[in-house]
């Protein structure tokens, strides 16, 4: 059977499961494995960058923001903005009298981005992060992960039946190899994007 469209994911998980009377809960079983590939995969499909002005201490994230990758201010002098913790942003803002000025610093805070110093103009910012999987549905039938590694979707959705049909005795079969499809999928995005060779440290000599 072909596995490239949510029709075809669902018809695939009925069959393994051998049963044609869960049709209403298999989308659930598919949306758990969503979140449990959001919080697991970190492959370069994934990976996105978005461009904007910002000249306020909060600034919206993207609507399918998961985890930042990089945060730069591109305008005048390249700035690389460096990631605190909330408590290490009001440290910052008390110590100095919330003076404002190019950021420096940025923060998650409330579901926004927070910048240290506050601006003091306006300035073009550019952030790198990793998306959330496009959740599949009647009308967005497939995605990158669906196309391009459809056993991962299977497998993730075998898993989370499981306690809807109260210890399936194939539950460990399935975890492990969804647990081996996550690995390899992750496995194969730092091959894409370092050759093979793994990251390299760089040795100075004095």
């Amino acid at each position: 059977m072909a596995l490239t469209t949510y029709d075809e994911l669902k018809a695939s998980i009925a069959d393994f499961l051998n049963r044609d009377d869960l049709t209403s809960v298999i989308p659930d079983f598919i949306s758990l494995a969503e979140a449990d590939m959001n919080r697991g995969l970190r492959h370069w499909r994934q990976e996105k960058r978005s461009t904007a002005e910002i000249d306020t201490q909060y600034s919206a994230m993207p609507a399918d923001f998961l985890e930042v990758i990089s945060f730069h201010i591109s305008s005048g002098d390249y700035r690389s903005l460096e990631l605190v913790s909330k408590a290490q942003m009001q440290d910052r803002r008390y110590k100095s009298g919330d003076t404002s000025g190019k950021p420096a610093f940025y923060a998650i805070t409330a579901g926004e981005i927070e910048v240290y110093p506050t601006p003091d103009g306006t300035y073009n910012a550019e952030l790198y992060y990793y998306s959330r999987i496009t959740a599949l549905s009647d009308s967005d039938t497939s995605n990158w992960v669906l196309e391009y590694f459809p056993d991962a979707y299977l497998y993730g959705a075998l898993v989370h039946s499981s306690p809807y049909l109260k210890e399936d005795a194939r539950t460990q079969v399935w975890a492990s190899l969804y647990a081996n499809a996550i690995s390899a999928i992750n496995a194969e995005s730092e091959k894409s994007k370092f050759g093979g060779s793994g990251r390299r440290m760089r040795i100075r000599s004095y």
